[in-house]
This record gives structure tokens, C-alpha cells and sequence, in this order.
């Protein structure tokens, strides 16, 4: 079975680009530990989240880093920088109708070449942090409105949703938000065991 891992610099985790082996240090290295130590030789892992994408990036590699792959399982986290980008210098950010719309057809066109794998989504999600407070009063409720479309992505598509906001703030509220995302965004080895444990209820359904 193969698993494929898409979404940014949160899923890339300092991943390979040469070797599908080494997945990085995030959430899919810890499922792929997981499912590898459970099942003997059953999943193929590949991981080609890469740092700052937007989903109109993610939507031009779909050939090459989805179609091609030809995964049973993917996952896909994605989102924050459609927001981070609009708040930088040069802004260059996806505003949440079209965040939807370049989603929509980035799953239909999976879905019409692969018709079945079976596709998770994955909440963004973002706290007060080093890399965010700044202009938090606009990234958060930025975020939330592409999380919503994430959330209506799922419910179009009939996908399998897995929300990760809600827990993320449940669990900053007695500890410090950089113990479970670095700067705001960027999720710590807890941050990372969080995601991957939510990650792993949904497949476990599947």
C-alpha cells in the first residue's frame, strides 16, 4: 500500500529529495514508524510536502507529485502560507475563495486519474508564536477562514476531515505555545506526535 504525505513545510519536515526513504522529522515519519513497526513490508511512504507551498503550488505539481505516485492513501496538510504570504513584504497569498476553488479542482482531478485512493484533509491550524504575532489578529482568523474551506473541501468531496486547531489551542493553555508549534506555525517532536496520533485515528478508519 502505498501512503503519500503533501501539504508544506509542515509535512516536509526536512525531507529527501532524492531518497523516498527518509521522510523527514515530522508527523509522516512518526506514522511511518508507527504503521512500519505494526505492519512488516504492508506500506510504501512517500513524502512530498515542500516549505512555503500555497495550494496553487501544490496544485501545479499534481502530475508529477501525486498522479504519478499513484498512492492508495494520501493525506493532504495545507494552507497557512496561502496567509503567511499575503502578510510579507511582497504579498503573494490564495484569499479563501480561491483557496477553495484550486482545492476543489486539485481533488477532482485526483480523484478523475486515481479514482481509488482515498484522500484524508488535514485542518491548518496556527498560534500566537515568534514567527506570527506580529499580525496575529489577522493570521488567525486568516487561517481559520481556509481551515473552514478545508473543512467544506472534505464535506464536498465526502472526505475523511481531521481537525487540528481545537487541540493545538486545548493544549497551549497550560503550556506555552512554542512547546507544540516552534514560532507560531511550525510544530515541535510534541507538536509532530500530536498530528501524527490524530493522522492515525482517521487512517484507522479508512
Amino acid at each position: 500500500m502505498k501512503i503519500l504525505f503533501q501539504g508544506d513545510s509542515i509535512t516536509d519536515a526536512g525531507r529527501s529529495r532524492t531518497d523516498d526513504v527518509y521522510v523527514g522529522t515530522g508527523y509522516p515519519l512518526l506514522v511511518k514508524s508507527s504503521l512500519g513497526l505494526e505492519n512488516p513490508d504492508k506500506y510504501e511512504f512517500f513524502n512530498r510536502g515542500i516549505s512555503g507551498n500555497r495550494i496553487v503550488d501544490l496544485y501545479a505539481r499534481i502530475k508529477a507529485d501525486i498522479i504519478n505516485i499513484k498512492p492508495d492513501v494520501m493525506s493532504i496538510l495545507i494552507g497557512v502560507n496561502d496567509v503567511w504570504h499575503e502578510l510579507s513584504d511582497n504579498p503573494n497569498g490564495v484569499d479563501a475563495d480561491k483557496f477553495f476553488k484550486i482545492y476543489s479542482m486539485l481533488i477532482e482531478e485526483i480523484k478523475e486519474a486515481l479514482p481509488a485512493v482515498k484522500i484524508m484533509i488535514l485542518e491548518p491550524f496556527v498560534l500566537k508564536g515568534s514567527g506570527t504575532e506580529g499580525a496575529y489578529e489577522q493570521f488567525r482568523p486568516e487561517v481559520e477562514k481556509r481551515a473552514a474551506m478545508a473543512r467544506k473541501i472534505a464535506e464536498k468531496f465526502g472526505l475523511p476531515f481531521i481537525p487540528l486547531q481545537a487541540g493545538f489551542d486545548e493544549m497551549s493553555k497550560n503550556t506555552d505555545a512554542s512547546y507544540w508549534l516552534a514560532d507560531g506555525v511550525h510544530p515541535t517532536p510534541m507538536g509532530h506526535e500530536y498530528i501524527k496520533r490524530e493522522w492515525l485515528k482517521e487512517f484507522s478508519s479508512l
